[in-house]
Parts: structure tokens; sequence; C-alpha cells
């Protein structure tokens, strides 16, 4: 039986060293860019007011980090800028994020919009206040659904009651079916 585990422990150490060459350059080879933004990604859930009215997008070339998308606040533009330039193996953040206009035309759209979408059965699991899947985007009437559902009925669902909400001047549905994204 000693034996055994001093096989199982020699085999592990054998295996752990020879992880460490593709760990020392996770940022110098082709693997760089998919570290990188599997980083920029948590960076930017993690951000303390990124909430279901923002959507911030990236585009990994290099060591550049590109942002965009569209924010509520200006805090959220600057504290994405700012946690994605401290990742390691980033040089550089260009950053193209927008800052949504103040006021209580768009505010009413979002609150009905939110409404609607959570008090329809099944649809609030993708507005969760944690890293919600479904990104509700009000720009001066204009409504963008960004993310991703389960389903082509949640899709649907989604924009039709978007449409119906009052002061909405047009739904841009950019919503991904989990489904179909594989293909």
């Amino acid at each position: 039986m000693k034996l055994f585990r001093n096989l199982i422990i020699l085999g592990l150490a054998i295996i752990s060293l020879s992880l460490v060459p593709v760990d020392a350059q996770s940022f110098s080879g082709s693997g760089s860019n998919r570290v990188i933004e599997d980083q920029v990604r948590k960076k930017i859930l993690m951000l303390p007011r990124y909430e279901v009215f923002d959507s911030i997008n990236y585009r990994v070339s290099g060591d550049t980090v590109t942002l965009s998308g569209k924010v509520r606040n200006a805090i959220n533009r600057k504290d994405a800028e700012r946690s994605v330039r401290r990742i390691p193996g980033v040089s550089n953040v260009v950053n193209n994020i927008e800052v949504l206009p103040l006021g209580s035309f768009d505010e009413s759209i979002r609150v009905q919009l939110y409404q609607t979408l959570a008090r329809s059965g099944g649809l609030s699991r993708y507005l969760w206040t944690t890293n919600p899947s479904v990104r509700l985007i009000v720009d001066r009437g204009h409504v963008s659904l960004e993310g991703f559902v389960a389903n082509r009925g949640d899709y649907n669902t989604m924009n039709i009651l978007a449409n119906g909400v009052s002061g909405v001047f047009s739904v841009q549905n950019n919503l991904v079916i989990n489904s179909e994204r594989v293909r």
C-alpha cells in the first residue's frame, strides 16, 4: 500500500513539473489572447456597479484590449478601463464605452421594461442582480436586448414584451440563444 501511495505522489509530482512551462508561457504564445480574454471578462463582471442596465464588450488583439458598449454611469466606464489596465500582459486599453444620457424618460422605460420582463413567468432568471445573462440597454427611448437566453421562446417573449413597454421607440434584439451559440 505504501508503494502504491508513493507511486501516486511521484506521478503527481512529475505531472505538476511538466505543467510549469505552460503556465510561464501563458502571455507569450497564441494562447495569450484567451488568457487575457478570460481575465477581462472576470474583471468586467466583478465591477461593483455593473448591472442589468449596462453592457460592456471587449476585444483582445495581442496586448491591446478594446472596450465597447454602453453604461448607465461614467463610473463603470472608468472602472472597467482601470481594472483591465491592471491585467498582466495588457499594455494598451482603448476605451470606446459610451455613457448613456441621463434623463427621466429613459429611466422610466428602464423601470417598466425590467418590471415587465421580471413579472413574466420564467424570464426573471435572466435579470438576476449578480451577473445577469440579459442586459437591458435604453438609449433615448431605443431598447437593445443584449446577452444570452436558453431558448427561442424566451428570445421571442422578451422581444414582444419589450416592444410593448410604453415609450419605447424601437427594440434591437441582440440576444443569443445558448443552444445556437455552440454551432
